[in-house]
Order: C-alpha cells, then structure tokens, then sequence
C-alpha cells in the first residue's frame, strides 16, 4: 500500500493509521519484525521523529512491541488483531451510512445498493 499523505490531518495519525491497515491486511504477519525507524521514514517519505512517534503510539496500544537489540515486532495476538480489523471496518461501515443519510436514502435502498454493488 502506497503511503499516500496529505496535509489536512495530523501525519503521524495518517502513519497510524497506514500502519494499522498493514497489520490487519497481513503485509505484516504477527511476530513478523518490522523495518527500522528510519526505513520505515524513508519509505513514508517522512522525518523519523513523525516515524518514531507513530510506531509509539502503535506500541502504546499493544499493536506491536519493542525488544531491545533485535528492533520492533508486530503483535502475536491474532484476537487483538481481529478486533482491531473489526472496528476498522465498523467505523468505515458507519462513515458510510451516514453519508447514505444524509442523501435521503432508506435502509432498504442503502442495502438494494450495496447488493447491486456486490454482484458486480
């Protein structure tokens, strides 16, 4: 997945969030090591300080973990990981039903729509 940034959000959020897209996607398996801060940056075409402070926050939140020499690791916690997909994919759902709404439409068009949309 390409590292497309842009300015109107925080871009170390913007990171985060990337990064949690891998981990759930499986561009990075559990207990798989991650590249360096600094590979990492590169890759992002950002500062490692944005880097370093993106893959804290995913630490933080148990996503992955430090082991002192050997660099950063994805998570083992294949639950963790669901649940993580989960409220990604419902916070995507529920952005989309929103903006459903807001164009008039009923549940039950919203749901013929999705249908028709799957089928093709």
């Amino acid at each position: 997945m390409s590292w497309d940034l842009d300015s109107d959000r925080p871009i170390f959020a913007q990171i985060v969030e990337h990064l949690q897209y891998d981990i759930i996607s499986g561009v990075y398996q559990p207990g798989q090591k991650l590249p360096s801060v600094r590979d990492l940056a590169a890759m992002a075409s950002v500062n490692p300080n944005t880097m370093q402070r993106a893959l804290s926050e995913l630490e933080r939140d148990g996503y992955m973990h430090s082991e002192r020499t050997a660099g950063r690791f994805i998570t083992e916690d294949t639950n963790m990981i669901q649940e993580l997909k989960t409220q990604l994919a419902t916070a995507q759902i529920q952005e989309f039903l929103e903006s459903m709404k807001k164009m008039g439409l009923t549940k039950e068009e919203i749901l013929n729509l999705v249908e028709k949309s799957l089928k093709e």
